[in-house]
């Protein structure tokens, strides 16, 4: 899946080490530091999780999912009228892209949603982190040329094993409740398959990055305006803190989010931008406690340390020379993928 020469690469479909180099353009401001735009991005998926919980306060877990999917819609809404990025003009791209909405937005928007009811949101955001988990053993099957290497799968390891250490898993996960718990971790299963679907189906589209993740959230709105009216009742009121929660939950949590997301997968890869996922239950967890009074036991920090190790390994690369070498169809494919400059 390489990028068309006569378009910009899409996000959902570059590889680490794929993407053609952009040319300069000297009149353009540039970007922050990708760093920068990565804390940003953990930041705000990080209090996300809060966010959803004074959303559940006021509204139904479908009816906050509906509201956060609105407020990115408008979003990004705006930025593609800002750079007149046209709609995919095909019924098969919009076919595909009704898929991704589901498994990427309308679902497990819902299911976090759901799983709040009865689960802190720090326990939510712990579960978010095995997303990368699922997603290593989900390539594995459906992506033939995303091998994962020895480091990665240590990296990955520690990284669940870190999960584990915050849920109290020798303690038998005692307190629990078992219907949430289960909500949330469908909810990070279902975010790689939505990756992995798209990968295989939207790569080289013809439509931009942008273009493509709007009317996806424009799909997933539609699919829960649908639903929503079977299954719950129109609101009573409009309560303030909750309602500003929802907002700012879709403004951020999903519209600035993602276009923070596609941003860092076209310049640093996808290895390198799915790691802001081991950053999320940190944050939320912080946040957690600080604003809501949830509470915090010794495990949890110590969790979270090694969390961030798993991280830093699964980004390590191993030293030159010391890699495997490729066969022949490997060194041929590498001649005909652009490399981007590192």
């Amino acid at each position: 899946m390489s990028a068309l020469p006569t378009s910009p690469p899409s996000p959902v479909s570059v590889r680490q080490g794929t993407a053609p180099a952009a040319p300069a353009d000297p009149a353009r401001r540039p970007a922050p530091d990708w760093r920068l735009r990565f804390a940003a991005l953990s930041l705000i998926w990080g209090f996300s999780f809060l966010l959803i919980k004074v959303g559940t306060d006021g509204y139904a877990p479908l009816q906050v999912t509906l509201g956060r999917l609105l407020s990115g819609t408008a979003v990004l809404a705006v930025a593609m009228a800002v750079k007149r990025e046209r709609l995919p003009r095909t019924a098969r791209t919009w076919g595909h892209l009704a898929v991704a909405a589901f498994f990427l937005n309308a679902l497990p928007f819902s299911l976090f949603a759901y799983a709040e009811l009865t689960i802190p949101s720090t326990l939510a955001g712990i579960c978010n982190a095995t997303s990368p988990l699922w997603g290593m053993a989900l390539s594995v099957v459906a992506l033939s040329e995303d091998r994962p290497t020895r480091r990665r799968v240590a990296g990955l390891g520690l990284g669940f094993l870190g999960v584990l250490t915050v849920l109290g898993a020798w303690q038998g996960f005692s307190g629990l409740d078992l219907t949430g718990t289960a909500m949330a971790l469908l909810a990070s299963l279902s975010y790689p398959v939505g990756w992995i679907y798209v990968r295989r189906t939207l790569a080289g589209s013809g439509s931009s990055a942008l273009a493509l993740t709007g009317s996806q959230l424009f799909l997933g709105t539609l699919q829960l305006a649908l639903v929503t009216p079977l299954f719950t009742s129109a609101p009573a009121g409009f309560p303030l803190l909750p309602t500003l929660a929802v907002v700012a939950l879709g403004a951020l949590g999903t519209g600035l989010a993602v276009l923070l997301q596609y941003g860092l997968v076209t310049e640093v890869g996808p290895t390198t931008a799915q790691m802001v996922t081991y950053f999320i239950p940190v944050i939320a967890t912080a946040a957690g406690v600080t604003v809501l009074g949830e509470q915090l036991d010794w495990n949890t920090p110590v969790g979270a340390l090694v969390v961030l190790a798993g991280a830093a390994l699964t980004q390590s690369r191993p030293p030159a020379g010391q890699g495997r070498r490729p066969n022949r169809r490997g060194f041929r494919n590498r001649l005909r993928k652009p490399v981007s400059p590192r």
